[in-house]
């Protein structure tokens, strides 16, 4: 008997000023799907927030050479409705099984489309509700990940309004916890997109000011001297760890060019540091993964302090990037699951974690 198709719906592109890394991501994600097993349904979110069925595909899009590509503003638009059994409704549409959201950043990583399709019933890739909003929030989940005892570096929450009205006092309080260099970031964002590396205090507003523009929450954080290491996780209730692999930027910091159009950019696979402490991010990682109530799939960032040996978390990514340059399936194809084969398993974990909720 003929396995009948899944029918995946691919939602990119969104609000968040991460939409174009987001279609880049379902182009790769639906070049990798198996054809005999899944029918990619593409869904394109534009930037002003209307949901489309695309007049052309994320395969088809292109860009100007130094940028990246964007969702057009042209197609069947499609009618939210989360209501019994489903939750997008347009002419054309039909049924949809499973729904892998490739949203980076608000509105997309944070919890909200999340929300709606768990009102809808409908099985979807990745962390619900609250571990997405916690990863998507790093002050909120710096409280969690301390709380479960997972080594960080120092930071100051610092928001919006209290900068407006006292940022002498705020600007005492970096000075007394943290020492400069500092990392100035917006709080809810991701893809190193509002990052400043602040070296003076005569810098800080300037570093602020990056991040509130994105964000009405920032942090500062401490800057170390240390290498950048990322870990994939996999799963629902017994995740695993991928190998451990390097970030070595050609710019001076990790930022939103260095990661997606810098041609200087390396990722080491596996990573180039002793085996204890690949081990040590391993282990961290799978705590982080729980301490959050993660699902399916996480990036976790470290920290790698060489002189004093230190493993330090940074962050967790619930929706990481699936570029051909992104670390996540990189990492998990050199740990020996491929990219389609890592596409499969976390449609696989999506559908048993929605079976799993049902009973």
């Amino acid at each position: 008997m003929t396995r009948r198709k899944l029918r995946l719906a691919v939602l990119y592109g969104g609000r968040s000023a991460e939409h174009q890394i987001s279609v880049v991501s379902a182009r790769s994600v639906m070049e990798a799907l198996d054809p005999g097993r899944f029918e990619a349904v593409p869904i394109g979110i534009t930037r002003q927030g209307a949901w489309l069925l695309p007049a052309r595909s994320p395969l088809e899009l292109e860009a100007a050479e130094g940028s990246l590509p964007e969702v057009e503003a042209a197609g069947a638009e499609i009618a939210l409705r989360p209501e019994h059994a489903t939750a997008l409704s347009a002419p054309g549409l039909g049924r949809i099984d499973v729904v892998f959201p490739i949203l980076h950043g608000p509105y997309g990583e944070d919890g909200t489309v999340q929300g709606l399709f768990e009102l809808a019933d409908l099985p979807y890739v990745g962390s619900g509700v609250l571990a997405s909003a916690l990863a998507m929030d790093k002050a909120m989940a710096k409280v969690v990940l301390a709380q479960a005892g997972l080594p960080q570096a120092p930071y100051l929450v610092v928001h919006e309004r209290a900068w407006g009205t006292e940022p002498e006092r705020i600007a005492v309080e970096v000075a007394e916890r943290l020492a400069y260099p500092v990392f100035t970031k917006p709080a809810r964002l991701g893809s190193s997109i509002g990052i400043t590396k602040v070296k003076t205090p005569d810098q800080l507003a300037g570093g602020l000011a990056a991040a509130f523009a994105h964000d009405a929450k920032a942090l500062a954080e401490q800057g170390i001297a240390a290498r950048e290491l990322e870990c994939g996780v996999l799963g629902n209730d017994a995740p695993e760890a991928s190998m451990v692999g390097e970030v070595v930027p050609g710019r001076e910091f990790y930022d939103f060019e260095a990661k997606y159009l810098d041609e200087s950019l390396k990722l080491e696979i596996p990573a180039p540091v002793p085996d204890e402490v690949k081990a040590r991010v391993r282990e961290l990682s799978l705590r982080a993964f729980q301490a959050l109530d993660c699902e399916g799939l996480a990036r976790v960032d470290f920290f790698y302090e060489e002189a004093t040996g230190r493993v330090l978390l940074n962050e967790v990514n619930t929706i990481p990037g699936f570029t051909p340059k992104s670390m996540f399936p990189l990492l998990w194809a050199a740990s020996g699951l491929a990219y389609p084969d890592l596409v499969a398993r976390l449609v696989e974990l999506a559908v048993e974690r929605h079976a799993a909720r049902r009973r």
